[in-house]
C-alpha cells in the first residue's frame, strides 16, 4: 500500500508530517474561529432581528447603525480584507503570518457573514408567537431565548453549516499570505513547486471535510425540524 501511494502521490508522502500539520491546523482555526465568529455574529444577529421596525426593542438608529457597518464588511472581498486589516492584526496579535495572524481576519471576516444568517433566520418565527409571548408578560430577554432562538433552531443550524462551509474557503484563501492550514501548504508544496499531487490530494481533502460537515449539518437539521 504504501508503494502505491508513494507511487502516485510522491511529494505527498514525502512532505506527510507537514500534510497532517496543514490539516489539523485547518481544523483549529475552523473550530476556533467558527465558534467566534458564530457567537459574535448571533449577537449581531439578534440585536438586528429586535431592533428593526415593529421588532420588541425597536431601535431605528441602532438598526441602521449595525446593518451599515455589517454591510460594509460583507462587501470587501476576504483576499482585500487581509490586506487592509494588517496593521491591526499585527498591532493585535503581533504577526500576520501563521495561525495567530489568520485569526483576527478570519473573525472580521466571517462575523457579519454570520450576523446576517442568522437575522434570516430568526426572522422566519412566526410573529404571532412573538405576540403571545408578550401577552403572556415575558421579557424581551426571555423572548429571545424562549421564542426567537428555540423556534429558529433548524435555521440557526443551517447558518451554521453554511458558515462553517465559506470558512473553509476563507481558510484556504489565507494560505496565500503564510496563514498555515491546507491553503498554505497547497501554495507552497504545491503551486510555488509545481508538485500537483499536492494540489489534487489538498483539493480532495478541503472537499471531504466540507461533504463532512455539510452531512452533520443536514442531519441535525432533520432531527430538530418539527
Amino acid at each position: 500500500m504504501l508503494e502505491f501511494l508513494n507511487t502516485i502521490i510522491p511529494n505527498i508522502m514525502s512532505k506527510l508530517p507537514d500534510f497532517w500539520t496543514a490539516i489539523m491546523e485547518t481544523f483549529i482555526m475552523l473550530g476556533v474561529v467558527g465558534a467566534i465568529s458564530l457567537l459574535i455574529g448571533t449577537l449581531f444577529g439578534v440585536i438586528m432581528v429586535v431592533t428593526k421596525k415593529d421588532g420588541i426593542l425597536q431601535n431605528r438608529i441602532l438598526y441602521f447603525i449595525i446593518g451599515k457597518i455589517i454591510d460594509f464588511f460583507r462587501a470587501i472581498p476576504f483576499i482585500i480584507l487581509i490586506f487592509m486589516i494588517s496593521p491591526m492584526t499585527r498591532a493585535i496579535v503581533g504577526t500576520t503570518i501563521g495561525l495567530r495572524g489568520a485569526m483576527l481576519p478570519l473573525v472580521i471576516g466571517a462575523v457579519p457573514f454570520v450576523a446576517r444568517q442568522i437575522e434570516s433566520a430568526l426572522s422566519e418565527v412566526d410573529y404571532g408567537l412573538i405576540e403571545a409571548s408578550q401577552a403572556m408578560g415575558c421579557s424581551p430577554l426571555e423572548i429571545i431565548f424562549r421564542v426567537y432562538l428555540k423556534e429558529s433552531v433548524p435555521g440557526i443550524i443551517r447558518a451554521t453549516t453554511i458558515t462553517l462551509i465559506t470558512l473553509i474557503g476563507y481558510i484556504a484563501m489565507v494560505g496565500a499570505v503564510g496563514g498555515g492550514g491546507l491553503g498554505d501548504f497547497c501554495i507552497r508544496y504545491g503551486y510555488n513547486a509545481f508538485q500537483f499531487d499536492v494540489i489534487y490530494v489538498s483539493v480532495i481533502v478541503l472537499l471531504l471535510i466540507t461533504s463532512l460537515i455539510q452531512g452533520i449539518g443536514n442531519l441535525a437539521i432533520r432531527k430538530t425540524t418539527h
